[in-house]
């Protein structure tokens, strides 16, 4: 099948991408592995996801908010406007499609794609002028390499198949992994009744909403560091010194961090608040699991039900 362009990807990226070649009448076509667009939206996240930055930074092209958008949209109004945006644009993207490979030919000019039809079981070949990768850089859960984690008996989940902590209500859970999803599930467990530790091993900074939206919006006039000077001393004053809780800072400061290394800063729901009035445990780096059991690498020790892996994803771009 020939088209000029070939969208691999039917997530925000890729919606966004079809809606301006639309409107510019340029062919395309969208190619996607799930049997739905927006399926990491749909198909996993947790029940109380919300966007963690401001509605401002996160519309897509050609189709403003509507009026009513709260500022920080949650997760089912949030999926309310890409259908909107989906019907808008006319969007159709062929499902059930998984790219196996993409090569250039005649001599650079055209690409050959090779996609497997999961219903039908048959490869598919396409020929494109332009292709454009869209599966996100959040589409396939990490699992690490933990010593023993295997013996464990109890339920290990990864973060994205995590939708709500009303079932561990009075179990032993503990989270790996401290970024936005560990932190933010760690809140949900304790919310519902879980008795819930965390294991903190790398620094990071820690922000509210408000302050990451301060921050964004202050980086349109000024440089980088001044803004993260500001951010980072309103962040020490909003919740004082954390080190005591085994949360520590990186030397560069959250933006600069993130330019540099990719992390963004956590950005809290509560969960700091539950630390600090220790209702949820932080704990270090793992030694290893036997069992039940799971060894700290301070020399601590405590018997789980379950685990939440938050350790983050791979790119199947890679591949």
């Amino acid at each position: 099948m020939e088209t000029k362009v070939l969208i691999v990807g039917a997530g925000p990226s890729g919606l966004a991408t079809s809606a301006c070649l639309t409107r510019h009448s340029i062919p395309h076509l969208i190619l996607e592995r799930e049997d739905c667009y927006a399926s990491l939206w749909k198909k996993r996240t947790y029940d109380r996801l919300g966007l963690h930055l401001a509605k401002e930074f996160c519309f897509l092209p050609h189709k403003p908010l509507p009026p009513d958008a709260p500022t920080y949209m949650p997760k089912d109004f949030f999926l309310k406007y890409i259908d909107d945006y989906v019907s808008q644009f006319n969007i159709k993207p062929l499902y059930h499609r998984t790219v196996e490979s993409a090569s250039l030919i005649e001599g650079g000019k055209k690409w050959r794609i090779e996609a497997k039809n999961t219903l039908e079981g048959n490869v598919e070949v396409y020929h494109a002028e332009f292709l454009v990768v869209a599966s996100g850089e959040n589409n396939e859960g990490y699992i690490p390499d933990i010593k023993g984690l295997s013996s464990f008996p109890g339920e290990i989940l990864h973060s994205n198949h995590y939708k709500s902590g009303s079932r561990y209500k009075s179990k032993d859970v503990l989270v790996i992994g401290c970024g936005n999803s560990g932190m933010e599930i760690a809140y949900d467990l304790e919310d519902h009744g879980a008795r819930t530790s965390i294991v903190i091993r790398s620094p990071f900074h820690v922000l509210t909403k408000e302050l990451v939206h301060r921050g964004m919006s202050l980086l349109n006039y000024l440089p980088t560091y001044m803004v993260d000077t500001l951010i980072t001393m309103l962040a020490r004053l909003e919740y004082g010194d954390l080190t005591k809780f085994g949360i520590y800072r990186p030397p560069r400061g959250p933006f600069a961090n993130k330019n540099v290394t990719g992390r963004s800063p956590v950005i809290d729901v509560g969960t700091i608040g539950k630390i600090q009035n220790e209702e949820i445990k932080v704990v270090p780096e793992i030694l290893n699991i036997e069992k039940n059991n799971v060894k700290f690498k301070n020399g601590t020790e405590k018997n789980f039900d379950a685990i939440v892996l938050a350790t983050g994803y791979k790119s199947a771009a890679n591949k």
